[in-house]
């Protein structure tokens, strides 16, 4: 195997390929990264892919290749060697059980792993239908926020993906938070309704790699329990949660007692300064009274802050408690500068939607996100 590609190009998809890889692999070349050189569909190409069984991703580059091949390194170290070559052609080159490369003044040499203990890389599942990219980036980025990250309640690291026709419906929660997003997209069958777990971690991975401009196929076979993700000359594949996702519809109170809208920038910030004197209990008070949101932290032990900030206030003055990462976190999915917040009581949970227009319905539809509040003291 002898090949000469760009840098730029190697690099970025030696590092995308890399972080689906596995801390720690159960045995040493699922830690590895496979690189294959040959004819493409568009013509000669390198094809950078990883998998452990359970995520794979496979990216396809133009290469100028004197001679084809397949070889096995470790791909966290071709990750960090490839990110830190200088701006020219790398040269890799295969001899026996060492892989050169070559890239300026700059050479490295590294060992092989065996080839043919390598997992074949799964194929593509059947299309389910295509989405704009940079709408599904978004929509997963706005979902994700809310899925659990504890690995022994598999059924919240997940986002539940419904298909039902030509709309497309993102939920995730961790029980103290849920994020619900629909959008529209292009189903190979209409008629297609479906329900499947995705690893949140990893849809979140694909989609920030494949959200640019362009369509992105999605592809699914609940049968195999897998999904795969394709768009701009790359793959991944990420087998299914088999897990019960919470019946999240009940959670979404119906009806309301008070409703504000604030302009969610000031409010960051002075949720930021206010939780700098958070107590143990980590939480920002915020009592809404009148068209003023007074917000507040901390306690006589710990010092406390306060800041008042204008708001809209409709219904009956209200004081409510929330920890202030999950807060921060509901706010930055929103993607608007301003935020609609609908509240029953200071124990039940309160929605964030992305605030209408002057003069505007709410469109119940678009984005929710609901948080827990943390209870008050006394």
């Amino acid at each position: 195997m002898k090949i000469r590609v760009e840098r730029d190009s190697l690099a970025d998809a030696v590092a995308w390929v890399a972080r689906s890889l596995p801390a720690r692999p159960a045995v040493p070349v699922l830690g590895g990264v496979l690189l294959e050189a040959g004819a493409g569909a568009d013509g000669e190409s390198l094809t950078v892919s990883g998998f452990d069984y359970e995520v794979s991703a496979r990216v396809e580059l133009p290469a100028a290749v004197n001679a084809s091949g397949r070889v096995l390194v470790s791909g966290r170290l071709l990750a960090d060697i490839t990110r830190a070559l200088p701006a020219q052609p790398v040269d890799i080159t295969v001899d026996g059980s060492r892989a050169a490369i070559n890239c300026g003044n700059a050479k490295f040499s590294l060992p092989t792993m065996p080839v043919e203990d390598y997992p074949q890389l799964p194929q593509m599942p059947q299309r389910a239908g295509s989405v704009q990219g940079e709408s599904f980036a978004e929509v997963v980025n706005q979902v994700a926020v809310a899925a659990g990250r504890d690995d022994t309640l598999p059924m919240l690291t997940g986002i539940r993906l419904e298909i039902e026709g030509d709309r497309l419906t993102m939920a995730a929660t961790d029980r103290f938070r849920l994020a619900v997003r629909e959008l529209g997209w292009e189903p190979a069958d209409n008629k297609l309704s479906t329900a499947v777990l995705v690893p949140a971690r990893t849809l979140a991975e694909l989609a920030k790699t494949l959200g640019g401009p362009g369509a992105v196929e999605i592809a699914l076979t609940e049968g195999d329990g897998m999904l795969g993700v394709a768009g701009a000359g790359r793959r991944g594949t990420t087998r299914l949660l088999d897990a019960e996702f919470p019946k999240y519809r009940q959670l979404l109170p119906k009806e309301h007692t008070s409703t504000a809208i604030a302009d969610v920038a000031p409010l960051v910030e002075a949720i930021k300064r206010v939780s700098l004197v958070a107590d143990r209990v980590a939480q920002v008070r915020m009592e809404f009274s009148s068209d003023v949101l007074r917000l507040a932290a901390g306690g006589d032990d710990v010092g406390s802050a306060e800041e008042e900030l204008s708001c809209q206030l409709d219904g009956a003055p209200l004081t409510i408690a929330f920890n202030p990462g999950y807060l921060l976190d509901g706010l930055g999915a929103l993607r608007t500068d301003r935020v609609h917040l609908a509240f029953t009581t200071p124990s039940r949970p309160a929605l964030f939607r992305p605030a209408p227009a002057e003069g505007a319905e709410l469109d119940e539809s678009g984005y929710v996100h609901l948080l827990m509040p943390v209870r008050l003291p006394g």
